[in-house]
């Protein structure tokens, strides 16, 4: 079985159906049934959209092709999203949904003495492995985990496995690796490859998982002006083609600063991110950059809600986002977040701990709505007046009045922070930052 390795400034779509031909004529099992696990329309700009489209269109009518999007707690897809998503000439019937409550089986437990090494002591339960059922079906030939490699707040460096164990897990690995990265620090993961949580799933990988016929496509992309650009892909399974994704990744998507910013204002798609649970990705992946008694505007006209499930969307209401010790004191006070640890999480990570000021403009919450979970709230009118997007370029953006601000068009393409916090780290956005 060969592995793809390919970087570049842009791999068009030639290139990645002659890469993805070439690595499937390479297998010496025959495909009679493939199972692909793309993510969701949240991770649209991860090209997988088009890698699932150009492996549907060699593989079929000879195998049989199921898809199931990795949703992990996110709800499941339109038929208009899965459309703009995978194209219109895939059918619907192919297509499953990943049900991260009913639908998955314990395949093991990370033990306790484990989660409590790789976390210097902060946490000590133990992690049940809860995946999809159909992952375990003896009937697939082959199964696609397909997926961007980004920075990300809760494993540091997003997919891979997380895809699997996050992606089509279940409510207890999910819980317990968002509350493990929480209590951990996102600020001491994110951009980073090799952290408590990773080393949680690839413990998950290597006991419980070695035997599936599992193979991973990886993605790193840039987007500017509008235009997604692929410029990495690596297939196979083992983890040198992670880490080979790492770097091309931190190399593509860190935007390193020479001093903290006193104002960030960040546009949420509104097709992209409609609830905090996802649109708070202007909060952690800014916090590095963020100056101390600064400012952080989301511009988000599709926010109609908190979470992307009702029971954490109630959660988010009823505790708000008050930072880590009071949120880690209300986990030991209240079984209903003691039982949620990923919604706990989300409210860690969600939290400037009090550093700095976030403001939320909103399309469809109301200022009491927002305040009720403490952040600030800017009717959304006024601020598009103020900072409209189509004026504005990414980066930094003197306004008529004078006041700078930097500005970010999505969120969760890259991870702005410091130099210092990155040495040793290439990157080739440095040379881009205004001094």
């Amino acid at each position: 079985m060969e592995e793809i390795a390919l970087t570049g400034d842009h791999i068009d779509a030639q290139v990645l159906e002659r890469e993805l031909h070439r690595w499937l004529a390479s297998l010496t099992t025959p495909l009679r049934k493939v199972l692909l696990l793309p993510p969701d329309i949240t991770r649209f700009h991860s090209q997988a959209g088009l890698v699932v489209q150009l492996l549907y269109k060699a593989l079929a009518p000879q195998t049989k092709v199921e898809i199931m999007p990795a949703l992990g707690t996110h709800v499941p897809m339109t038929a208009e999203e899965r459309i703009q998503m995978f194209g219109a000439d895939i059918p619907a019937a192919c297509f499953l949904v990943h049900d991260w409550r009913n639908d998955v089986v314990q395949i093991g437990e990370v033990p306790a003495a484990f989660v409590a090494s790789v976390s210097e002591g902060l946490v000590s339960y133990p992690i049940g492995v809860e995946v999809n059922r159909r992952l375990l079906d003896p009937g697939y030939d082959l199964i696609v985990s397909i997926g961007q490699v980004v920075p990300h707040e809760v494993v540091g460096m997003a997919n891979y496995n997380k895809n699997i164990f996050v992606g089509c897990g279940g409510e207890e690995i999910i819980n317990r690796s968002h509350f493990l990265g929480a209590v951990y620090g996102m600020e001491r993961m994110m951009g980073r490859a090799d952290t408590p949580v990773r080393k949680v799933f690839n413990y998950a990988e290597e006991h419980f998982f070695a035997r599936i016929p599992l193979q991973y496509i990886l993605t790193v992309t840039t987007t500017q002006g509008g235009e997604t650009k692929l410029n990495g892909l690596f297939i196979g399974r083992d983890q040198r083609l992670f880490a080979a994704a790492v770097r091309e990744s931190q190399r593509r998507n860190l935007d390193l600063l020479d001093r903290p910013l006193k104002k960030i204002v960040v546009y949420l798609d509104p097709g992209e991110f409609r609830s905090t649970w996802l649109g708070n990705k202007a909060v952690y992946r800014t916090r590095m950059a963020i100056a101390d008694d600064g400012e952080l505007l989301i511009l988000a006209p599709g926010l109609k809600q908190f979470g992307e499930d009702a029971k954490i969307d109630a959660l988010i209401r009823k505790y708000g986002y008050l930072g880590s010790r009071r949120i880690l004191a209300l986990v030991e006070e209240n079984e209903d977040l003691k039982s949620n640890l990923s919604a706990a999480a989300h409210l860690i990570h969600g939290s400037s701990e009090g550093r700095f000021r976030i403001t939320y403009a909103p399309g469809h919450l109301s200022r009491e709505e927002i305040e009720g979970v403490n952040f600030g709230y800017l009717r959304l009118s006024e601020a598009m007046a103020k900072y409209d997007p189509v004026q504005l370029q990414d980066g930094f953006n003197t306004l008529a009045a004078g006041e700078e601000i930097f500005y970010i068009s999505n969120p969760a393409l890259g991870l702005w922070a410091l130099k210092e916090n990155f040495n040793g780290v290439e990157t080739g956005k440095e040379e881009a930052q205004h001094d």
